[in-house]
């Protein structure tokens, strides 16, 4: 079945009286996502660094580009499987890495949700190291489809060494290192409330479950949380340079990717240090305010990166956004705010719902505008649009 059916699929149930219950435009999504989440909750997903414009900007950016059609292809039939690191995945998506997921599903356990979306639909969850249950738990609902882990890289080796360990053992099929989160970003919507949830305890089963973390600790996370929490601050960020490439990549066998190279310098850099995949990210403008957004970033880091694999997210807010990165050249493309919206309002029926809903855009772009593969969507395919 093509992902495009899923418009046939409501369209035929409108027959029978019945309206999809969660929005398929991703502005309806965001407006009773925010009515739905707590107030703390909100400001942390919605919001950006600094005045959020390039939050901004990594969204307009698409607006930019346009996609050229091309008749009498005959795209019946539409081909988007990928191939990524050896394992073939039906779409070229993915769930990018949300550290707070958890809280945004109304029982509080979200990451299980979203890896039960991911067996769901066969779209890859990549689970963050910031996770309200334990990274075993969590794959374990992910069944035939695979996970990869984000890893925020810890002061202490000893205990990066243990997170991916217990990574690869619970079945992830990939480390995927954020490089750009060893401090936080100046948020100033979090800053306003004082709200910082790890702080308070939450999404920090991975450390707290964790054999070298607890035998840091005097007493455990459960006998006494408010000192393992400091404990946890102590460390959480650690400032890798490149000579703790070859300590990262000696920890795995694992493909390893690298999150947040937007630099082509950086990109051959890692390239050369023995990275498996570059994932361009600007962290949705979380992090930094004012840089360029992340999708002009990209055809150069494509460029750089030589035929490895590159991973995208920052500003994807529908299927023609998810096109559009793909012509610029990634292999997949990173879905965020929409699934934790959707997870917000409907669990695991939010998220597929969410998943089915942006598949099908694409997939209709590409049968509409004569693009039977995703081969066939190249920079040529694009051109800019004038203001």
């Amino acid at each position: 079945m093509a992902f495009g059916d899923f418009q046939n699929e409501i369209y035929f149930n409108g027959l029978r009286g019945v309206v999809p219950a969660l929005p398929v435009s991703f502005a309806e999504l965001e407006e009773r996502a925010r009515a739905a989440m707590p107030p703390s909750v909100w400001s942390y997903v919605a919001g950006g660094a600094g005045d959020e414009r390039t939050q901004r900007a990594n969204v307009t950016a698409f607006d930019h580009w346009g996609l050229i059609p091309r008749m009498f292809v005959g795209a019946a039939q539409r081909e988007l499987s990928i191939d990524l690191f050896g394992m073939t995945l039906p779409a070229p998506v993915f769930m990018a890495p949300i550290g707070v997921i958890g809280l945004c599903a109304q029982d509080g356990h979200g990451d299980l949700a979203t890896a039960r979306a991911a067996a769901r639909t066969g779209i890859p969850m990549v689970a963050s190291t910031l996770m309200v249950d334990p990274l075993e738990d969590v794959a374990a609902e992910f069944g035939d489809t695979p996970g990869f882990f984000q890893l925020y890289t810890p002061t202490d080796r000893d205990l990066a060494a243990s997170l991916v360990e217990r990574a690869e053992r619970a079945g992830y099929q990939g480390i995927v290192v954020t490089l750009d989160t060893w401090v936080t970003g100046w948020r100033p919507r979090d800053l306003s409330t004082g709200n910082f949830p790890q702080l308070r305890g939450h999404c920090l089963a991975n450390y707290f479950s964790d054999p070298v973390f607890r035998a840091s600790l005097a007493q455990s996370p459960e006998q006494d949380p408010q000192s393992a929490i400091l404990k946890w601050i102590q460390v959480f960020g650690n400032l890798l340079t490149w000579e703790d490439l070859p300590w990262l990549r000696s920890l795995t066998k694992l493909p390893l990717i690298v999150k947040g190279i937007c630099h082509p310098d950086d990109v051959r850099r890692a390239r050369d240090g023995g990275v498996d995949g570059i994932y361009c990210s600007n962290h949705g403008g979380r992090q930094a305010n004012g840089g360029i957004p992340a999708l002009d970033m990209l055809p150069d880091v494509v460029a750089a990166a030589e035929g490895l694999p590159v991973l995208f997210d920052s500003g994807i807010r529908s299927g023609a956004d998810i096109i559009k990165a793909l012509a610029h050249g990634a292999t997949a493309v990173g879905i965020g705010r929409p699934y934790a919206y959707g997870l917000t309002l409907g669990g695991t029926d939010g998220i597929v719902h969410v998943l089915r809903s942006l598949l099908a855009e694409a997939d209709l772009i590409m049968a509409v505008d004569g693009y039977p593969t995703l081969k066939d969507l190249t920079a040529h395919s694009l051109r800019p649009v004038s203001a």
